[in-house]
């Protein structure tokens, strides 16, 4: 492979927007393709590192989230050689490369499902965070009546009679190397051993029912519209002994009245007279803080100037502040007092009536650029 490593989403082989069952897929047919166990190309070592590389962002939500923001950069440091897959994933890899043969049958730990909540910020707490913001969300949790087992309470499970309690099923196969034994999970008990003959009444044997769940989560200060905060362990209960899944928070940030956010910067567009522009003016302006902040109006200040309030802008995780960025629109007024149109046809006298063409753009194009930068 070269030194400037391959998008991983073209390492895969599939589009930006693959589901996470797509990203498994691509992953376990490249992988079994080029197992350097397995495979004879001469290359085949170096693209299972980099095929494990590029699943182990891809199929992790918020890798994948921070590569798809920032690149290669925005997952570094995941480890030397960069990141490994999930350890249950490569064993079903193995599993499907050499056929089970000499494993266990018995169900490994699995990690639960991950689940998901949106919450709602106005933009203020984006900017600043909130210790404690309560949440709630649905997700299944182990039953309270059978405590997660299945069994209705003063009931016992029954030993399987397919795999007599092993949990696996065992059967001698020929093969070129002579005799081996395959080893599967077993069918009837699904790995358990043992087998609900009486299921508990509330969850109807499944030993989890649905939840509705109410916590308090830190959102850290700086978030933007569309992020998304991962709370470890807050998922589904795992399997056979596995840890349970995270909880992913979608934020969704409101419009302020007349802030808006570009980066780490705040923007404030900002409409002032023409003898405030012509003549200069000292100014109170609003910031996210909370506070007035005072800001100096050149004399001769034009249409769409920009001025720079600094340090009040949004945190980024170190705490370092941006800045507030006053964009300014002067106002023409639409309607004069007498004593005023005379005060203005005095100054038009003395400016004269040469007129020149003006290429610049509106105040109001300036804008929306400004927004959309």
């Amino acid at each position: 492979m070269s030194a400037a490593k391959r998008d991983y989403y073209e390492v895969l082989g599939v589009p930006r927007h693959a589901t996470q069952e797509e990203i498994k897929q691509a992953f376990r047919r490249l992988a079994r393709q080029y197992h350097p166990d397995v495979s004879d190309a001469p290359d085949a070592e170096e693209r299972f590192k980099e095929i494990n590389e590029a699943y182990a962002v891809l199929s992790d939500p918020e890798k994948r989230a921070r590569y798809d923001r920032f690149g290669h950069q925005g997952v570094e440091g995941f480890g030397p050689g960069g990141p490994t897959p999930d350890f249950v994933d490569l064993m079903d890899l193995f599993a499907d490369l050499f056929g089970g043969f000499g494993g266990r049958g018995r169900r490994r730990p699995r990690k639960g499902r991950n689940v998901q909540a949106r919450v709602t910020l106005t933009f203020r707490e984006a900017v600043f965070g909130v210790p404690r913001k309560e949440i709630t969300f649905t997700r299944e949790g182990l039953c309270s009546r059978c405590q997660g087992s299945g069994l209705e309470p003063g009931t016992t499970p029954q030993v399987c009679p397919t795999c007599h309690g092993r949990g696996e099923i065992r059967r001698q196969v020929h093969t070129l190397l002579g005799p081996m034994v395959q080893v599967s999970t077993c069918p009837t008990c699904r790995g358990q051993g043992s087998i609900v003959r009486t299921p508990c009444t509330l969850c109807k044997g499944r030993g989890r029912v649905k939840q509705s769940v109410r916590l308090e989560v830190d959102i850290p200060p700086g978030v933007d519209d569309g992020y998304r905060l991962r709370i470890p362990g807050q998922g589904e209960p795992g399997s056979d002994g596995g840890p349970p899944g995270d909880l992913y928070v979608h934020i969704r940030v409101k419009r302020h009245p007349f802030f808006r956010r570009q980066g780490q910067d705040i923007l404030l567009p900002l409409s002032i007279n023409v003898a405030q522009a012509a003549l200069g003016a000292e100014v109170e302006v609003p910031t996210i803080d909370g506070e007035p902040a005072r800001l100096s109006i050149s004399a001769g200040t034009q249409e769409g100037d920009e001025l720079l309030i600094p340090g009040k802008g949004v945190p980024d995780r170190h705490g370092r502040r941006g800045d507030q960025r006053v964009l300014i629109h002067v106002e023409i007024p639409r309607r004069l007092t007498p004593e005023q149109r005379e005060l203005f046809e005095r100054l038009a006298a003395t400016l004269g009536t040469e007129v020149k063409p003006h290429q610049d753009r509106s105040f109001w194009d300036r804008l929306r650029d400004w927004f959309l930068q």
